[in-house]
């Protein structure tokens, strides 16, 4: 957007005898993106733009046209009008990233390379010595403050324990910034989020956040992990929240609506070890980390399966997915959906809070600390 300023591609345009502030011709952005070698042809050009019409970034400046179209029509970034949605999500993903650059840009910064049980860690900072920072920096009041705006970065996948084993505490724990906000990076990359063989497990990988560890290939739904137990549901990609019993009542598809067909065999056997309590879950220093997870659906629906109830937890998660882009795993336990406090609701609600909501599904789940 910013390059975009810079080469007077956003501009105010006329057209029809009224004006329309900071907004580009699709088609010229279009050509700009192949020139500055941002996409290599027109079809990933139009791709990645109809990504960002997807994620709220860009929209038709009269909402006429929901998708992007490579013409002399009129488009315009939500941050130039003002209805870029400034959800929480976003707002603490901008808060670290303002934090970070603060951090990187000043003499003898915190931030260090450190090693812990003979491994090397970039962008390293101990638990205390971030509050320590952020108090001294005017960025919290206190220590309690510091304390949870560390917790809101880790849960949002900004920093994180070096071995991934804690939460943030106030204490001489290691932990690091999970993502390079300073690296270069090319919208293509947009592209890739989904694709298992294509994703960085870098920490400089912006798409970190959606790790993905199937199979090259498995586009098949595993109810747990594989073993001889498990039978695979074949001939289905997607089909979002279904009883794993193989009933027809459909749950989160869009149309046209894919259910399990009542010949597919699954294992409905819960995937947790053992039950756990909505009070085992929320008591002070329990072995979980909350996470918030935004996942954008497709044509067939998010990609998951959500069981039991008060708290309902994720059955199974399709590897090919959305829900599995984002992050989600199964034993996750789901906290909330849309900004709604689900713990103690079973999985039929849940079901149709999320059948009635927006395509971009936002949950918060809580996941076992190994």
């Amino acid at each position: 957007r910013l390059r975009l300023h810079d080469g007077k591609l956003i501009k105010d345009r006329r057209y029809h005898l009224r004006t329309y502030p900071n907004c580009f011709v699709a088609k010229e952005l279009t050509d700009w993106l192949i020139d500055h070698k941002e996409a290599p042809d027109r079809e990933t050009a139009i791709r990645l733009m109809q990504k960002l019409m997807d994620h709220y970034i860009i929209h038709h400046v009269c909402d006429e046209h929901s998708d992007y179209k490579d013409a002399k029509l009129l488009y315009r970034f939500r941050k130039d009008d003002g209805t870029f949605p400034l959800s929480k999500d976003v707002k603490v993903f901008m808060r670290g990233q303002s934090l970070y650059e603060k951090l990187v840009s000043v003499e003898e910064s915190i931030l260090k390379v450190r090693e812990e049980n003979s491994v090397k860690y970039q962008r390293t900072f101990l638990g205390s010595e971030m509050i320590d920072w952020l108090i001294q920096e005017g960025e919290v009041e206190n220590r309690q403050e510091a304390v949870e705006l560390g917790r809101a970065l880790l849960e949002h996948g900004i920093i994180q324990h070096v071995s991934n084993r804690h939460h943030f505490f106030d204490s001489d724990i290691l932990y690091h910034f999970w993502i390079n906000f300073r690296r270069r990076r090319r919208l293509t990359e947009l592209l890739n989020e989904n694709s298992s063989r294509a994703l960085s497990e870098s920490p400089d990988s912006p798409f970190c956040l959606r790790k993905l560890n199937p199979e090259p290939g498995n586009t098949s739904f595993l109810s747990v992990q594989t073993n001889k137990e498990i039978k695979v549901v074949s001939a289905v990609r997607r089909s979002s929240i279904t009883s794993l019993s193989g009933n027809s009542n459909a749950y989160f598809s869009a149309p046209p609506t894919l259910v399990f067909p009542p010949v597919a065999e699954c294992n409905p056997k819960s995937v947790l070890k053992r039950p756990v309590t909505n009070e085992e879950l929320l008591s002070p220093g329990a072995p979980y980390v909350k996470k918030t997870l935004t996942i954008v659906g497709d044509a067939v629906g998010w990609g998951f399966v959500v069981r039991g109830g008060r708290p309902c937890h994720i059955q199974a998660v399709d590897p090919g997915g959305p829900a599995a882009a984002a992050g989600m795993k199964v034993c996750q336990f789901v906290f909330s959906v849309n900004g709604v406090y689900v713990l103690h609701l079973d999985y039929q609600t849940i079901s149709s809070l999320i059948m009635t909501g927006p395509r971009t599904l936002v949950m918060e789940v809580m996941e076992a600390i190994e």
